[in-house]
């Protein structure tokens, strides 16, 4: 039986914490870089894996490097940086992005890349930190079919499901426009709470009713959980991610020449969260966003 490969993993957060455990849980030797958090580093360390200081350093002990960063920015960073993963490449190298990110970056980080003989693809996530730590999140990999078959032992590591959806980058677009579906329903369920707060609906006849037909969804009920329900943490994710996520959508339908009307107001919408001060908390505090925009006190 070979070995299994070397994995690096770089952004050992929420969600990256549980795809690194169930790493090196399953056996692959896993080198990871220090976080700004140290307990899940801690943690990782106590479970067997190795501290690196740099991107360069991770990538020299590593077949396979995971990034689980939060944009384009930070993976540019990882990449091109004075001890980045580009001044270690070597042939063979495999550099895989699970972030949210820009497919217009990873394209160019990828041409890059090539040229040294380092393979970059794209593979970003849908679930939640749940999910993360019991190796059941879903990813969508934009890769040549070797590079594919090649990856995927790792990555059933900590996924569920696996698609291969395409070349380089079609993982990213695919993951815009998964989110600005969510992102955009969350905008919708935000304004029509506030109006049901506003012409004397009562929130709690209008979720019995939704609840009980063919609008009731698991994220649906996640926003609820918090508008009614008091729960901070029903869905944590950012609105400063919501709010980049969108921004990379429009970019990409702008780029696409498709329409996006209803993407620019959506957008907007966030861009206000994010200016009530509201970018740290998490999706579903759209609705607090949007009330104080219309100066209902709520709760």
């Amino acid at each position: 039986m070979s070995k299994p490969p070397r994995i690096g993993f770089i952004g050992v957060g929420l969600m990256g914490h549980g795809m690194a455990k169930n790493l090196v849980m399953k056996g692959f030797p896993l080198t990871i870089m220090g976080h700004r958090r140290r307990a899940p580093v801690t943690d990782l360390v106590k479970r067997g894996a190795r501290e690196a200081k740099t991107p360069a350093a991770v990538a020299r002990r590593s077949d396979i490097v995971f990034l689980c960063v939060t944009s384009s920015v930070e993976v540019e960073a990882v990449v091109r940086a004075k001890r980045g993963i580009a001044s270690a490449a070597r042939k063979g190298l495999i550099v895989v992005d699970t972030s949210t990110s820009d497919p217009d970056s990873t394209l160019a980080l990828h041409a890059e890349l090539k040229p040294l003989g380092v393979r970059f693809v794209d593979a970003p996530l849908t679930r939640t930190p749940k999910e993360a730590e019991q190796g059941r999140l879903n990813t969508f990999v934009g890769a040549d079919p070797r590079t594919f078959r090649e990856l995927r032992p790792a990555l059933q590591a900590w996924a569920e499901n696996i698609f291969h959806v395409g070349p380089v980058g079609a993982g990213h677009k695919l993951k815009l426009i998964n989110n600005f579906i969510a992102m955009g329903f969350n905008a919708v369920i935000a304004e029509a709470l506030v109006t049901a707060e506003k012409s004397g609906v009562r929130l709690e006849d209008l979720h019995a009713v939704i609840s009980a037909g063919i609008l009731n969804n698991g994220f649906y009920q996640n926003v609820m959980k918090w508008v009614i329900g008091g729960d901070r943490k029903s869905h944590p994710f950012t609105l400063v991610n919501c709010r980049k996520d969108v921004r990379y959508y429009n970019r990409l339908a702008e780029s696409s020449n498709a329409t996006s009307v209803v993407a620019g107001a959506v957008k907007q919408l966030y861009e206000i969260s994010h200016h009530y001060g509201y970018g740290d908390k998490y999706l579903p505090h759209l609705f607090d966003a949007v009330a104080d925009l219309n100066g209902v006190k709520h709760g």
